[in-house]
C-alpha cells in the first residue's frame, strides 16, 4: 500500500492484509498521516509507473506527477499513484506518535470490493490467543508466517545504495522470541528470514494458518537485523475497535 496526502502525493509504503473484500488491516503508523490509500496485490516486482518517473524527472512535484498518471491511460503499474484498489484509512483511536507501538493498528476501508482468488482472506485472531502460544522452556518456539513488500536487504548508511527495494511480496518463517501484553518480538536473521522497512503493517500469520496474530510494527536497528516487533491484534481493545467495522474473529 502507498499512503497519500490530501493532494494525492505519495507519502510512504507499507504492507497489510485483506480480512474481507473491503477491509485491509495494517499498522497504525501506516494510516496515521494518510488522507487516502492506494493498494497493489500483485506478487511483484511492482515497478514505478513510467509516466510517474517521466513526470518527476521533468520537474513535476509528486502530487502533479500522480495527477498526470491518474488522467492518462495507464500503461504501467500505476505505482505509486493508482493501485488495484483504493480506500480511506482509519487509525486505532488510542494511537500516539510517541510510543506508537502501544496501539499500532490501522484499517483501510476500500472504495469497492476486491475479490481475492478463491475468496481467501486473512482471519482475525480470537481473544488473547497468543497468550496460549508463549514459548516455554524445553518446548519448540512458535513459528509465524510473515508476509510483506519491504526491503529485501538493508546495509549501514555508508553502503545505503545497496538497499534492495523491488516491491515484491516476500515470506519469512520467524520464531517467537518474546511476548508481552502489547507486542511480541520475532527472530530476524538469515535462517528464519524477517522484516525490514516497508513490511510495516504486514501480517504475521500464526503457524501456517490464515489467522493474523499481529501486524509488523518496528525494528530495532537500521539494518533490520536481530529481532522484529509485531503489534498484537488479539487484545481486547483491538478486537473491540475492529468490531466497529463489522469485523469479528
Amino acid at each position: 500500500m502507498v499512503a497519500q496526502d490530501a493532494s494525492g502525493a505519495p507519502l510512504f509504503r507499507c504492507s497489510g492484509t485483506l480480512v474481507d473484500s473491503t477491509h485491509y488491516l495494517t499498522a497504525g503508523h501506516c494510516t496515521d498521516d494518510a488522507a487516502h490509500v492506494e493498494i497493489w496485490f500483485d506478487a511483484g516486482p511492482i515497478p514505478v509507473d513510467p509516466g510517474y518517473r517521466a513526470a518527476t524527472l521533468a520537474g513535476k512535484t509528486p502530487a502533479e506527477a500522480c495527477n498526470i498518471v491518474r488522467t492518462d491511460a495507464l500503461v504501467g503499474s500505476g505505482y505509486p499513484c493508482v493501485g488495484q484498489a483504493s480506500g480511506t484509512p482509519y487509525t486505532h483511536p488510542a494511537y500516539s506518535t510517541g510510543p506508537f507501538y502501544l496501539n499500532d493498528l490501522g484499517m483501510v476501508v476500500l472504495n469497492a470490493a476486491y475479490a481475492t482468488p478463491g475468496n481467501l482472506y486473512g482471519k482475525l485472531p480470537s481473544l488473547n490467543i497468543l497468550d496460549t502460544l508463549a514459548a516455554r522452556p524445553g518446548e519448540n518456539r512458535v513459528t509465524f508466517t510473515t508476509v510483506g513488500y519491504g526491503l529485501q536487504e538493508a546495509y549501514p548508511e555508508a553502503a545505503a545504495w545497496k538497499d534492495v527495494a523491488v516491491r515484491q511480496r516476500m515470506v519469512a518463517q520467524p520464531k517467537l522470541i518474546r511476548l508481552n501484553p502489547v507486542y511480541m518480538t520475532l527472530s530476524n536473521n538469515s535462517n528464519t528470514g524477517g522484516t525490514c522497512f516497508g513490511d510495516s503493517g504486514g501480517p504475521n500469520f500464526i503457524g501456517d494458518s490464515n489467522v493474523v496474530g499481529g501486524v509488523t510494527s518496528f525494528g530495532i536497528n537500521p539494518t533490520c537485523a536481530g529481532t522484529s516487533g509485531v503489534y498484537r491484534v488479539d487484545r481486547p481493545d483491538d478486537l473491540t475497535w475492529l468490531a466497529t467495522f463489522g469485523l469479528t474473529p
